[in-house]
C-alpha cells in the first residue's frame, strides 16, 4: 500500500497484546500526519498518506496496535549507605 520503497517497522503478531479502534478518531489522526507539510511535500511517508483513497486510508490507520509490557516499579528510596 505505501510502496516498496518504504520500510515498515513492525512486530510479529503474537506479540501484539491490545488493538484499539480509532476509527472515530481517523479525521483527527489524519489531519495530525498531513499538519508536516514540508514532509507531505517531499513526497516522505506524510505524503503517501495524502495521496491515499480515502477508503484506504481508513483501512490502513483506523487500528492501532500495542504491545503491553509489564510496569517496572522504582527502587524504594534507601535512607542508609550500606556495602
Amino acid at each position: 500500500m505505501i510502496g516498496a520503497r518504504k520500510t515498515v517497522y513492525s512486530v510479529p503478531d503474537d506479540q501484539v497484546t491490545t488493538t484499539v479502534d480509532v476509527g472515530p478518531w481517523m479525521d483527527r489522526k489524519i489531519a495530525a500526519v498531513l499538519a508536516h507539510r514540508s514532509e507531505v511535500q517531499r513526497g516522505a511517508l506524510p505524503g503517501v498518506i495524502a495521496n491515499l483513497p480515502s477508503a484506504t486510508r481508513q483501512r490502513l490507520f483506523a487500528t492501532e496496535w500495542f504491545i503491553r509490557h509489564a510496569p517496572t516499579v522504582a527502587p524504594r528510596a534507601k535512607t542508609e549507605l550500606t556495602a
